[in-house]
């Protein structure tokens, strides 16, 4: 056996360096490589989620559109509102092709949306904004808050707070309109401008959760649309109206809605020469203010947009929009 001798030792371990060196050089080109890829997808999923996110905002604009287009022409028709009109019939999940002239062989992936929504009367709810009127609190109003939280099993102290909180932000809105610098403003609640924002004023989420379909917030104050409330809110409204009452104005209008403030207070039970004495600012049989829901799927993708139009005559315009992305579990939900 030869002996290794310190050239060959050498050798050895040149050729155990560069392998050792391409090895690294592999590493270094393979890491190179990939983070050039993971930058180019990333890229592209950026570029994908922002022409989602633009085709989304431009379909919910023209949905936006075309419900106000049916608000206009539905105020063309008079100012009564009932439920058996246009507007209120909820427009079900479709696919959006169905909606264009477009080629029946088309399969663009844009083409695979689905596009759902609904016109609302809000004022077919209690308004919340009628509890204040010139920084003093709406017996009316007031009274009629309190049925609907005794109907709902709510704490009538909420009810009160709310109240009190109402005032403070009016006067505090109003000061800020003034430019004051009192010590007041800054301890102020906020002035709330949607439902949810009433947790500025003190009242709980789960108290709003349940006023919610029975109770709005408008930018002024409102009467009760008769042709379109429900029977809770009709039984919180009318006064001396319980629930079973309400339940059989419902079942009446369904038959033929109400032409007149006179024929929708008898349908009430409220007598002639009672009904002379009510204050026709707290009742109405037609609408001022309207939401829109819609709701688009897109892919793996749902958005939904709600908006607050006011309607006088033929004139729509846009009071608030707002806008989420849906959950996974919404989404699914939809499918």
């Amino acid at each position: 056996m030869k002996p290794i001798t310190a050239s060959a030792t050498g050798t050895r371990r040149q050729r155990g360096a560069a392998l050792l060196t391409a090895m690294l050089t592999v590493t270094l080109v393979a890491t190179f490589a990939s983070a050039a890829l993971w930058q180019q997808w990333r890229s592209v999923e950026i570029e994908a989620a922002e022409r989602s996110r633009t085709q989304m905002q431009w379909v919910l604009n023209g949905a936006l559109d075309w419900a106000r287009l049916i608000l206009q022409e539905d105020g063309r028709n008079g100012e009564i509102d009932h439920l058996s009109e246009p507007w209120a019939l909820p427009l079900q999940e479709a696919r959006l092709s169905s909606f264009l002239a477009v080629d029946k062989n088309n399969t663009d992936d844009a083409m695979d949306a689905f596009l759902s929504g609904q016109i609302s009367d809000q004022q077919a709810l209690l308004n919340v904004r009628n509890l204040v009127v010139d920084g003093k609190a709406n017996l009316p109003a007031f009274q009629a808050f309190g049925r609907l939280f005794t109907l709902l099993n709510l704490p009538r102290n909420q009810l009160q707070v709310l109240v009190d909180q109402l005032i403070a932000s009016d006067a505090a809105s109003a000061d800020a309109t003034a430019n004051s610098k009192s010590a007041s403003l800054a301890q102020a609640p906020l002035k709330p401008y949607r439902m949810e924002q009433l947790v500025w004023l003190g009242l709980p989420a789960a108290t709003i959760k349940a006023l919610m379909p029975y109770a709005t917030l408008l930018p002024v104050v409102t009467p009760v649309n008769l042709n379109t409330a429900g029977a809770e809110v009709l039984s919180a409204a009318l006064p001396n109206t319980d629930l079973a009452q309400a339940q059989q104005m419902v079942t009446q209008r369904a038959t033929a809605h109400f032409k007149t403030l006179a024929e929708a207070l008898k349908a009430a039970g409220i007598p002639d020469a009672t009904a002379a004495q009510v204050d026709t600012k707290d009742y109405a049989i037609g609408t001022h203010f309207f939401a829109v829901l819609g709701r688009l799927r897109l892919g793996d993708s749902a958005v939904q947009e709600v908006s607050l139009v006011e309607r006088m005559g033929s004139d729509v315009k846009v009071r608030w929009r707002q806008r989420e992305a849906l959950t996974a579990a919404a989404t699914a939900s939809l499918q």
